[in-house]
C-alpha cells in the first residue's frame, strides 16, 4: 500500500485538537487531557484556549459540555497523532459506538494538521464538523485569530457566520509551559 500524507512527517508542524467533556468532572478532564497531550512523545502543547461551556449538539437530555482547543507542535504523522488521541480518550473511559453526539467522558478531535487536507478512511482533515461548530470555531479563534483554513478561508470569516447561541466562555485561560522533549 503506498504511503500517504497521513503516514509521514519530516519536521515539526502545528496541529489543533478540539477537546470536550460533559461527564465525570468535565473541567478537570479537559485539563488532564491537555496535560496528557503535552506529555506525549513527539507532541508539545504550545497554547490552549479558554474553557467554554456549550449546549449539547445531540440529545438535549445530557449535561452541557466543557470545550477547549489546544495548539500543538508535533512530529507525529497525522495517523499516529490520531491513534494517540484515541488512546487518551480510552484511558478516560470513552466508549465509542454509543449514542451519536451523546454524553462522553472525553472527546478529542484532530481539527487541523499543518495545512494538509486528508480524506482517507478513518481520517479526515480538516475535521468535517470544524467550520459548523461554534464550540470549536470560537475557542480556535482565541488562539489562532489569523488562521487560514487549508481551503483558503479565514477562520475569522467562518466565525462571523456562526451564532454564539448556547456558547459561553468559562475562562481559565493559561498557556502551557513547554516540556522538554
Amino acid at each position: 500500500m503506498p504511503e500517504s500524507a497521513a503516514d509521514r512527517v519530516s519536521k515539526p508542524v502545528s496541529a489543533y485538537v478540539g477537546i470536550g467533556s460533559n461527564l465525570d468532572g468535565p473541567v478537570d478532564r479537559v485539563g488532564r487531557a491537555i496535560e496528557q497531550l503535552d506529555a506525549m512523545t513527539g507532541c508539545r502543547v504550545l497554547d490552549r484556549s479558554p474553557l467554554y461551556r456549550s449546549a449539547p449538539m445531540g440529545p438535549s437530555d445530557q449535561p452541557d459540555f466543557v470545550n477547549a482547543v489546544a495548539r500543538l507542535q508535533v512530529t507525529l504523522a497525522p495517523r499516529d497523532l490520531l491513534a494517540e488521541l484515541l488512546a487518551i480518550e480510552a484511558a478516560h473511559g470513552r466508549i465509542r459506538g454509543g449514542t451519536r453526539w451523546g454524553p462522553r467522558t472525553l472527546d478529542l478531535d484532530l481539527l487541523i494538521y499543518s495545512n494538509l487536507t486528508i480524506d482517507e478512511p478513518g481520517l479526515e482533515i480538516p475535521h468535517p464538523g470544524l467550520t459548523s461548530r461554534n464550540f470549536v470555531v470560537y475557542p480556535l479563534l482565541r488562539i489562532a485569530p489569523d488562521l487560514v483554513m487549508p481551503d483558503g478561508r479565514k477562520l475569522a470569516d467562518i466565525a462571523s457566520a456562526l451564532s454564539l447561541e448556547g456558547l459561553g466562555e468559562l475562562g481559565n485561560h493559561m498557556a502551557i509551559e513547554a516540556h522538554s522533549s
